[in-house]
């Protein structure tokens, strides 16, 4: 078995890959191989000063609570640093911290704030522009009394239960079925109370407190009860709502991706699907830009995917005699396969895997190959890896990768 030097090396993938995207992330010790965004607004303070804001979080970047504090911080543009918590083992110095012990968390100039609705609140007073409620003092009430609902409204139990609750028989399906369209109707009729597609006149807190959970309800939802959110005639208001959310660049700095969203719902809760993932939604507007974050994510965090990979895919089975280094080279030589198609895009399969001389697949390439690209397609975790259209940019390569070569 020999793999032909016909691509790139990887100092020369990240080099390519970094003339063509801004994306830059940090590396993250002890949760490797996982990084963290740069947050959009660093470059605003001087050097060799600290952010007003030290913002506590789940280690996996995936918490909807987190995510609404992180989405008000790029909004308003708010220099921060970031300590991940992990959520399964939370260290002692945290829980002693924080009465609830839960995150989010949130130092801001020193104070210590929690719960997501009271650090957005409290950011929102300390950095008044840009403003997240309204100026006018009538729709700054109804504003705030929106936040307060989105807590106590209960429309997350409703769909929560909806999604997860294995019910006992179609009638009870059903029933929790009309209870969450029930609350839908109620956000349907709020939206409609201002011009434009948001909670009130402009984008607000009230549009942060739910878009995490509509974000993760819209993806889970026609996979594991076969129900529709988006493009769904009964909700136009909702819909007009998402296509807003869109158009935000924050927006797509915190959100996770619908495979992302599915994988997790399977894995941490044990919901079993009724159908297929959601197709891969590309975004062809940006679609260069997002393939070159995927390769520059890949390229820059190669040592750790390999490690990654040669523990937790199964792949170290193929060892031969004892012998790891092949399996190696051949993990590694399909990562900087994947790194180069999301680069340049080639739709011909390289000329590789020759036995004998002959166009024929190796076996062991093959099978190496294929655990590699079908464990990083699924592995990668938007937005704790990269951007949720950098992450649709990766698993549509890793796919197009596989089916080309196999």
């Amino acid at each position: 078995m020999s793999i032909p030097d016909t691509i790139s090396s990887w100092e020369q993938l990240l080099e390519i890959a970094q003339k063509n995207t801004p994306a830059r992330r940090v590396r993250r010790p002890g949760q490797s191989p996982s990084t963290a965004p740069i947050p959009s607004s660093l470059q605003k303070l001087p050097p060799n000063t600290t952010p007003p804001v030290l913002l506590y979080r789940d280690t996996n970047s995936w918490c909807p609570f987190c995510e609404r504090v992180w989405f008000a911080l790029e909004e308003k543009e708010i220099p921060f640093e970031t300590e991940f918590i992990d959520l399964s083992n939370k260290p002692k110095w945290y829980t002693d911290l924080v009465p609830t012990t839960l995150v989010p968390g949130a130092k801001i100039e020193g104070k210590l704030v929690y719960e997501s609705k009271d650090i957005l609140l409290a950011l929102e007073e300390r950095f008044p522009n840009p403003p997240l409620l309204p100026v006018d003092p009538q729709e700054n009430a109804v504003a705030r009394q929106l936040v307060e609902d989105a807590e106590t409204n209960g429309f997350r139990d409703v769909a929560y239960k909806f999604l997860r609750q294995t019910p006992v028989d179609t009638n009870e399906l059903a029933n929790l079925q009309a209870a969450f369209e029930a609350k839908l109707d109620e956000l349907e009729q709020a939206l409609a109370k201002y011009p434009g597609p948001y909670f009130v006149s402009s984008f607000s807190l009230v549009d942060i407190m739910y878009s995490p959970h509509l974000d993760r309800l819209a993806a889970n939802l026609p996979v594991y009860r076969g129900y529709h959110i988006k493009g769904n005639p009964r909700f136009p208001h909702i819909n007009a709502w998402f296509e807003a959310l869109n158009q935000r660049p924050a927006y797509h700095r915190v959100k996770s991706d619908d495979t992302t969203n599915n994988l997790l719902l399977r894995r941490r809760w044990g919901v079993q699907p009724i159908g297929n993932l959601l197709p891969l939604d590309i975004a062809t507007s940006q679609e260069i830009q997002y393939r070159a974050e995927a390769a520059e994510r890949l390229s820059d965090n190669r040592e750790a995917a390999i490690g990654d990979i040669l523990k937790n895919s199964g792949v170290q089975n193929l060892t031969k005699n004892g012998d790891v280094s092949a399996v190696i080279e051949a993990v590694d030589f399909h990562l900087r396969l994947l790194a180069d198609y999301l680069i340049n895009g080639n739709d011909t399969p390289l000329p590789w895997g020759r036995v004998g001389g002959k166009d024929q697949i190796d076996p062991f390439l093959s099978a190496v190959g294929a655990i590699t690209l079908a464990y990083v397609r699924n592995r990668i975790c938007a937005p704790r890896d990269m951007s949720a259209g950098a992450a649709t940019a990766f698993r549509a390569a890793a796919d197009k990768v596989l089916a080309s070569i196999y």
